[in-house]
């Protein structure tokens, strides 16, 4: 009877600390996130930007090329390959100079992207201690919530959260 006693005790005692556990929708929330928005709009400008440069470097460099094949005509064979031989240089060092900038665009990208990404989760902490969570999982694609009741879904409320301090 003792035992039973002790039994009841420990199931009470589990049913007052029984865990408080919400789950956001990791997809939705990054999609709705205005600072993510932002900073992959300003990914994609400089990226266009970049393309534009670089598709009028080498519109210049075809040009400089096809006057190249033309003058070449009436220039010594030795000449012409010399002369060949700096423009595929020049073309290599233009190539390998916007394949750098390209490279450090998505290095910043990347970069600014983690930014956001740590923010996020430390946000999504913040607000789990703030009221009360033990857990809150993340769902979506690749999330880890295969079924979760609406109830428990907090993706509105982080993201309104996250919208409101990002604005600050």
């Amino acid at each position: 009877m003792k035992k039973f006693g002790v039994l009841i005790g420990l199931v009470l005692l589990a049913a007052c600390q029984q865990s408080k556990i919400g789950y956001v929708d990791n997809v939705k929330l990054m999609d709705g996130y205005q600072e993510k928005i932002d900073v992959e709009d300003s990914y994609k400008a400089k990226a266009e930007k970049l393309g534009k440069q670089r598709d009028s470097i080498s519109q210049a460099f075809q040009i400089e090329v096809q006057a190249f094949q033309t003058k070449a005509q009436s220039m010594s064979q030795k000449k012409a390959q010399e002369e060949y031989a700096l423009i595929q240089q020049r073309g290599q060092m233009m190539g390998q100079s916007l394949q750098q900038q390209e490279q450090s665009l998505q290095a910043e990208g990347q970069e600014k992207m983690d930014s956001v990404v740590k923010k996020v989760k430390a946000e999504i902490e913040a607000y789990g201690k703030a009221n009360g969570y033990t857990y809150i999982l993340g769902g979506g694609e690749g999330g880890s919530v295969l079924y979760g009741s609406e109830a428990n879904d907090l993706t509105e409320e982080v993201l309104k959260l996250l919208n409101d301090n990002y604005k600050k």
